[in-house]
């Protein structure tokens, strides 16, 4: 029987009315007494040397108040890390891709802001572009950065030793290689930034993000300015998916804007520029080459991972790594050998995304499957035999102190029939598993940590003050749950004020899976410490010893004796009358290592909690059209404690969507020398609700001790194991191992047909 009121229960979520009402304000939504509309000049060239920028037909447009351009900053470049920072705000010397910024200008209106654009004559030399990141290395043209020879922008190397002495001890070894292009993650809710200068020339900045502590701090850089005195406002976010957590050149324009107006400026992209102008994950080249025992046991594994990163850093020292990790948290290796590159090209921007790498992650579980297939081993037994245990470390030396991956997998194959289906479906039938892990968090520093404050107001009802981010997944509704639990109140007793970095404190934001984990905790703790006040008042009145009671439905009462009691609100209005507010505050910092470092010293304990994830996917493929269809899906996972079955399963079904539905099956981009042809909605194929198939939703706990009640991150590992059931279900249905993602009709067609010649060449 549990202990919890609030907490494991199903829940609405408390954002939910106000949303599905249209009260909820966007970015775009706001309206400032004087706001003026922002645009801004992008290049046309993918890569292009900028001469001369003249401005002075757009300054004198009539409604037009201010142009801005590089020689308008202070000229303080981007990049997460400092030795990635390569990115201006806006160009001043070239431009590096098709959409990169040259100018941004603030008028009365939309159309005199359209107007001005063009009056902006910008002269260009075009330089040689690279599309491709084999290409990028061996080009001998001029570079996209000359500090990057062979345009190399991030090398990761992993080595654990002995990679090569077991290969030799391997019974079977294989070695494959896996592509997938770069795809998007198109939020229904397209980028928008509004800000202004206040009265006290402190800069106030809507916009959506992942963490407003993550914005802030480059923009009081870039403009010179005290922390304090930049303001990342609260704000509804319409979904990030790993793409809205680092500062956007769209910022800090906009904010340029404002303060050469001295007026309010808000900025929305169009379609087409969110497409291109925010961020994009990346297109992958992966080999795996792996050596087995006669059990199937993985020995020894060598990967090398081209990725195309684009024109910038952005995260790429982070992006290089974690498909990498992913694979190690999942599965044991004896000894595992990595090397990441991230080289730039002439396209845009690539970053953090939900799924980490379709090509990586699906070619390791593609090469699994053809393991097994050669040794005679199923593939629900070839993982068994290799996934993580609790307990054990990492190859990179983190501890994984609780890990339920078997149990997600034993159930996944229960609920959806594995066993008594594999190899005995029908023709053009298929059914195929994936299994992968998400680290919750990782060395961040300053930022790592989070803190909450917690006060009561006279009434019994409490504020609670969080730098935690919603970012559509259910966050808020986390906070509240956890706070109403430990204070004994009721959720709708709880006021939330979050995600504002005046009001609130640092916090990781929800940019590494977090939220739950270390944003709630600190939460947590905060409610404890202030319920802890609560029962001292309370304890003299019913005349026990504090730990003698518990609060609940707005009660604090002796455990023992139940009618002995006192309503919260009455213990807040006697300690108020004797001159004590009921208020605290409660911080938590993960055990991270913190000398580990993504390129120089990638080992250490990455975090404190891990997830692991299974996903079943069954499949029929039409061998005519190359068309599948999704007959079912089954998600399996371990998130340590389900605090709101309800929203867990909403996470898991839009992770199938992202990761499985779409990722593996029609979402990817063209290209036509550099410029992306199939920027909007019309062309990028996103599954809808119509699209999806049944879904068999199954949580599984495993109380991870560190987290708030035994939670830690949720979803995941559901995005990525769908990837590899889906690619996993039609290479079953087909007979073809693919190695190409997504799997759209015209590889599969293809692979048809090539089987069928070979079969018949038999």
């Amino acid at each position: 029987m549990s202990d919890y009121n609030i907490i494991g229960k199903r829940m609405p979520r408390v954002d939910s009315r106000a949303k599905v009402m249209g009260k909820v304000r966007y970015s775009a939504d706001i309206k400032l007494h004087g706001m003026l509309v922002g645009k801004i000049k992008r290049s046309p060239y993918a890569h292009a040397r900028i001469l001369s920028i003249d401005t002075s037909k757009a300054e004198n447009l009539p409604g037009v108040k201010a142009v801005v351009t590089g020689k308008d900053t202070e000229g303080v470049k981007w990049g997460v890390f400092g030795y990635t920072r390569d990115q201006q705000f806006i160009q001043t010397d070239k431009a590096r891709y098709i959409g990169d910024e040259v100018a941004g200008v603030a008028a009365v209106d939309e159309d005199t802001a359209l107007k001005a654009l063009d009056l902006i004559q910008v002269e260009y030399e075009q330089l040689p572009a690279v599309f491709e990141p084999m290409d990028a290395m061996a080009s001998d043209s001029e570079l996209i950065h000359e500090d990057f020879p062979n345009n190399i922008n991030i090398h990761v190397n992993i080595d654990t030793g002995e990679v090569d002495e077991n290969f030799k001890k391997a019974h079977y070894i294989r070695e494959d290689t896996f592509t997938a292009p770069e795809e998007s993650y198109f939020q229904a809710e397209p980028y928008a930034v509004v800000a202004r200068f206040d009265e006290d020339e402190c800069l106030e900045v809507w916009c959506p993000n992942g963490g407003p502590h993550m914005k802030s701090k480059p923009l009081s850089n870039s403009f010179k300015l005290p922390l304090h005195k930049v303001k990342i406002k609260k704000i509804a976010i319409g979904g990030a998916f790993g793409g809205r957590s680092e500062i956007c050149p769209a910022d800090y324009i906009c904010a340029l804007l404002a303060k050469k107006t001295s007026a309010p400026v808000k900025i929305i992209f169009t379609r087409e520029e969110n497409t291109i102008a925010t961020r994009q994950g990346h297109a992958m080249i992966t080999t795996h080459k792996t050596g087995v025992d006669k059990e199937g046991r993985v020995l020894a594994r060598d990967t090398t991972c081209y990725m195309d990163g684009g024109a910038y850093s952005s995260t790429g020292p982070i992006a290089t790594t974690v498909p990498f990790l992913s694979m190690e948290q999942a599965y044991r290796m004896e000894s595992v050998r990595y090397n990441g590159y991230r080289v730039y090209t002439n396209k845009p921007i690539r970053g953090m995304i939900r799924v980490h790498g379709r090509g990586f992650a699906c070619g390791l579980d593609t090469q699994l499957d053809m393991i097994a297939e050669h040794l005679g081993i199923d593939p629900v037994e070839m993982r068994l035999r290799n996934s993580r245990q609790p307990g054990e470390y990492t190859n990179t030396k983190s501890l994984v102190s609780s890990c339920a991956m078997d149990e997600t997998i034993h159930k996944a194959v229960e609920k959806s029939g594995f066993k008594e289906k594999w190899g005995k479906l029908p023709p053009f039938h298929g059914i195929g598993i994936g299994t992968n892990s998400v680290q919750t968090g990782f060395p961040m520093g300053i930022r790592g940590g989070s803190q909450s404050f917690i006060k009561f107001n006279e009434d019994g009802e409490a504020t609670v003050m969080t730098g935690v981010v919603d970012n559509g997944q259910g966050n808020d509704n986390m906070v509240v749950q956890i706070a109403a639990q430990e204070l004994g109140l009721l959720p709708e007793d709880i006021h939330l004020v979050s995600a504002d970095t005046e009001t609130t404190s640092s916090d990781p934001g929800s940019y590494s899976q977090v939220s739950t984990f270390v944003g709630g905790q600190a939460v947590k703790n905060a409610a404890s410490n202030c319920k802890k006040k609560l029962f001292d008042v309370a304890a003299k009145v019913l005349k026990v010893e504090p730990d003698t009671l518990k609060a609940e439905n707005r009660l604090i009462f002796v455990k023992d004796d139940p009618e002995k009691s006192i309503p919260i609100k009455k213990v807040v209005r006697i300690s108020l009358l004797n001159f004590n507010s009921v208020n605290a505050e409660g911080g938590y910092w993960p055990k991270v290592d913190m000398k580990r470092e993504w390129v120089s010293n990638p080992y250490g304990q990455m975090c404190e909690a891990f997830s692991f994830g299974t996903t079943i996917v069954e499949v029929k493929v039409d061998p005519d059209t190359g068309e599948v269809e999704v007959l079912e899906v089954t998600a399996s996972q371990d998130v340590g404690k389900a605090l709101n079955p309800l929203v867990l399963e909403g996470q898991f079904e839009g992770s199938i969507a992202m990761g499985g539905q779409g990722g593996m099956l029609t979402e990817y981009h063209e290209w036509h020398e550099g410029r992306c042809v199939n920027p909007t909605m019309l062309d990028y194929k996103l599954p809808l609700a119509c699209d999806m198939p049944k879904i068999n939703n199954i949580i599984v706990e495993s109380i991870e001790p560190k987290g708030p009640y035994g939670a830690k991150e949720a979803g995941m590992s559901i995005a990525m194991s769908a990837a590899q059931g889906y690619s996993a279900a039609v290479s079953n249905a087909i007979g073809v191992h693919m190695d190409s993602f997504p799997l759209t009709p015209d590889k599969i067609l293809t692979a048809i047909k090539n089987k069928k010649q070979q079969d018949t060449a038999k």
